[in-house]
């Protein structure tokens, strides 16, 4: 009898049972190195298990009998600890960067935050951009509206609008996410191509004024 290929697909990394807390008296065996050695007895199994100084683990406990494996357990827990481990160590904690302005903020102070914004989007985090109101500016919020709003122009390329601008006492505030990375190289090959094409059709109207004027 054929060993099923689905054993293959299970996630062996959780609680499985392992040598003699295998319950079925007869198992379909895998080898250590992949070979199907047939259905047998849990205490054949066993034994071909020790002989190799491994162990005999269950991982497809729903299949009739159920497929078990031999390999050196104590090894496999390990990768997979490591595995876990250094994919915890790789994800990325996405974190929310606040940027605070006033209504009335000066250029070149603009451009000071503005840059702030960038730098957050480009370490992948999102950025809170916050006005904040004194004293009788509360009563015009249209120009806090503007300046989000200006924000939101310059930073459009590299960014998404999570959370749309809305008053929060005496501020207004919106979330900015960063466009994923994939998606920005798109939209970079998208705007070098078209900037390409117009620089292609400027030179061919070029050209025709030029041969016009000759003739």
């Amino acid at each position: 009898m054929r060993i099923p290929s689905t054993w293959r697909n299970v996630d062996i990394s959780k609680t499985v049972r392992v040598n003699e807390q295998i319950r079925s008296s007869e198992v379909m065996v895998v080898g250590a190195n992949g070979d199907q050695l047939g259905n047998m007895s849990k205490l054949a199994a066993l034994e071909h298990a020790r002989e190799s100084d491994m162990d005999l683990v269950e991982v497809a406990p729903n299949s009739k009998p159920p497929v078990c494996k031999i390999m050196d357990y104590g090894k496999f827990k390990y990768r997979q600890n490591k595995k876990a481990h250094d994919a915890k160590k790789k994800q990325k904690i996405i974190k929310v960067k606040e940027v605070k302005i006033t209504p009335n903020t000066e250029e070149h102070d603009y451009q000071f935050k503005l840059n702030h914004a960038k730098r957050f989007l480009a370490d992948a985090d999102k950025v809170k951009v916050s006005v904040f109101f004194r004293g009788r500016q509360i009563t015009h919020s249209e120009l806090g509206l503007k300046i989000l709003s200006r924000f939101m122009e310059d930073l459009a390329d590299r960014a998404t609008v999570e959370q749309q601008p809305k008053k929060e006492g005496r501020n207004m505030a919106m979330i900015l996410a960063p466009i994923p990375e994939e998606k920005l190289k798109e939209n970079e090959a998208a705007a070098a191509k078209a900037k390409a094409k117009d620089e292609a059709e400027v030179n061919t109207e070029e050209t025709g004024d030029k041969k016009s004027a000759q003739a």
